[in-house]
């Protein structure tokens, strides 16, 4: 506080024209300081990407490991059983889902152009219909403005994704890494995060542990049931309703629930797509989606988390 009031006093001091000048002076070294750190981030972005890879993923198995503990079984041995049955279940997804998911993408990237078209043709048997209403709204130039560039952003939008999802030499070494760095991580995470709150004062190191834990243990495990439950169930879903590349699209929508407001955004891009080749199945896709996410969101979230808070539902809910 004491050196706050002297920067504000200084602040004070000066007149108008030399707060200008300050901030003049101030505003080039903020931007160069960050483009630094952007440059430095990218420069170091395959290792910050291993890093926080690992991290994460011995967060979320350290449980399994921490329960075998507790069970009568050493870190060691619990970390490499945890580790292998973590390898078996990603190697499954990539046998099983991964290829599926991305042959769907492939197709949904060559039929694009398609569907857009068949919106257009949408838009105008709807503006022809409105027109006979006797309502003064034209969709015509509309249909060109929206259909033209949206097929020319999707297509690239997809080819992105579709790059970003080849495995390259590059990202192979990565997750090979990633996988080292997680099974050490998992050996030896304890000693290695209480050489990290040593730092910290003795008093606040358990609090500081033990609130940081809760924190990201809520949201992760919250995230991940929220996500997988939304994923699958809406994969189901659009499965039985015939819906074009249904798997893709709730494998889509799942991912993207991982993050917050993630789900909204997955549920919107989906419902477009589908609606630019049936209108009608679109609408039928946006309100399951949206029930499912309600459901999930506001009546089966609220107990888990009030499980692994020990809050009342109700304050989940309302929180």
């Amino acid at each position: 506080m004491p050196h706050r009031n002297k920067i504000w006093i200084w602040w004070e001091s000066l007149t108008p024209v030399a707060r200008a000048i300050a901030i003049s002076l101030f505003a080039p070294l903020l931007v160069l300081n960050a483009w630094a750190i952007a440059t430095i981030f990218d420069y170091f972005h395959s290792l910050f990407v291993i890093v926080i890879g690992a991290s994460l993923l011995t967060f979320l198995l350290n449980y399994p490991v921490s329960y075998m503990q507790k069970h009568g079984t050493t870190r060691g041995r619990a970390a490499i059983v945890v580790f292998l049955f973590a390898i078996a279940v990603l190697l499954g997804l990539g046998v099983t889902l991964v290829p599926l998911a991305f042959q769907q993408a492939q197709q949904l990237v060559a039929r694009l152009p398609e569907w857009i078209d068949s919106g257009q043709r949408q838009l105008i048997l709807l503006n022809d219909q409105i027109e006979k209403a006797g309502f003064p709204i034209s969709l015509d130039v509309l249909a060109d403005q929206i259909t033209v560039p949206l097929k020319l952003q999707l297509q690239r939008l997809a080819g992105d994704i579709l790059g970003l999802a080849v495995f390259t030499v590059t990202s192979i070494l990565d997750f090979l890494l990633t996988m080292v760095l997680t099974f050490y991580l998992l050996q030896h995470s304890d000693q290695l995060w209480r050489s990290l709150v040593e730092w910290l004062p003795q008093k606040i190191r358990e609090p500081f542990s033990e609130t940081l834990r809760l924190s990201f243990q809520n949201f992760f495990f919250g995230q991940l049931i929220s996500s997988t439950s939304m994923g699958f169930i809406l994969t189901v879903i659009f499965l039985t309703l015939r819906v074009p590349f249904g798997l893709l699209f709730g494998l889509t929508i799942g991912t993207m629930a991982l993050v917050p407001f993630g789900g909204s955004v997955g549920i919107a891009l989906v419902t477009l797509l589908v609606a630019l080749r049936d209108i009608g199945l679109g609408v039928e896709v946006l309100i399951a989606a949206l029930i499912v996410q309600q459901i999930i969101e506001n009546l089966i979230m609220p107990r888990i988390l009030g499980q692994f808070t020990g809050l009342n539902p109700v304050w989940v809910f309302i929180s």
